[in-house]
């Protein structure tokens, strides 16, 4: 539960409203947010976190302040962790976003935010009842700079999630302008096929996950990963299936439509990325 919440550096009672109808974020979606997973104080992936934060900040054209850094962040999290005495696995919300005016006339470029914090639940077993997953059909996602962001602007996305509520499966898959697959409502996707793990590249729109890319950068050692684009046969093909967050870690696929995925592999990476980030 998160009974207080920080905004603009001020902490503020859970429920206190602080924005107002001319807020850009509000009526437009101009922003950015990170949810990060802390242990015990410590925030996971943090560097990727920030680097992607503050690279999204510069492509958006926030005008920083000298004081607005990731130590700076990094200290605001810390201090709503305290306040809302977490003490083991925490969900972190930090969003960032301009502030009041209209479309053409903002204030100011100030990157404005709000860091919320919740106490989660933690596994250190993979998800033995694997997720049954399918393909939102309404919406594409293009393949423009502005696709790899973890934008305020997540319409796509909600609907999607809507979507899988309603035809009763975990989670639901999106497909870029091209009916390559993209990503998912809250992850990235991961195909395994022949003992080769395939994921969709940047350039085919997904979201640039944290998670994602420790596991590129981090795994290669023990398995053999490739960033290609990935089709509909491709993904109806393959041996295993997972998907990556950074507050969920990796949770296994076990159906998509008519398939059915095994989870050999998926358990050996699982095991592998525990030992790593805990």
């Amino acid at each position: 539960m998160s009974i207080f919440f920080t905004y603009n550096d001020k902490i503020y009672k859970d429920g206190t409203a602080v924005i107002t109808p001319e807020n850009r974020s509000l009526r437009y979606g101009d922003g950015l947010f990170e949810t990060l997973k802390m242990h015990k104080g410590v925030i996971q992936l943090r560097d990727y976190h920030f680097e992607r934060l503050f690279s999204g900040m510069k492509m958006l054209q926030f005008q920083l302040p000298e004081y607005f850094t990731a130590p700076y962040l990094k200290n605001k999290i810390l201090e709503l962790y305290k306040k809302n005495q977490h003490n083991s696995f925490t969900r972190v919300r930090l969003m960032v976003f301009r502030g009041n005016g209209g479309l053409y006339n903002p204030e100011n470029h100030f990157p404005n935010y709000i860091i919320q914090t919740w106490s989660i639940e933690h596994t250190e077993e993979l998800n033995s009842n694997g997720l049954i997953i399918d393909v939102y059909p309404d919406a594409k996602k293009s393949c423009d700079k502005f696709a790899n962001l973890k934008s305020n602007n997540y319409l796509p996305y909600i609907m999607a999630a809507l979507h899988a509520k309603k035809i009763k499966v975990n989670d639901c898959i999106l497909l870029n302008n091209y009916d390559r697959v993209c990503d998912t409502t809250i992850a990235n996707i991961f195909i395994i096929k022949d003992d080769i793990i395939y994921t969709p590249p940047l350039s085919d729109g997904c979201v640039a996950g944290v998670m994602r890319r420790w596991i590129i950068e981090k795994l290669h050692a023990g398995f053999k990963i490739i960033e290609k684009e990935i089709s509909i046969d491709e993904l109806e093909n393959a041996d295993e299936v997972f998907l990556t967050n950074s507050v969920k870690g990796i949770r296994w696929v076990k159906q998509f439509r008519n398939k059915e995925y095994k989870n050999r592999l998926v358990k050996q990476i699982f095991v592998s990325v525990k030992q790593q980030l805990l």
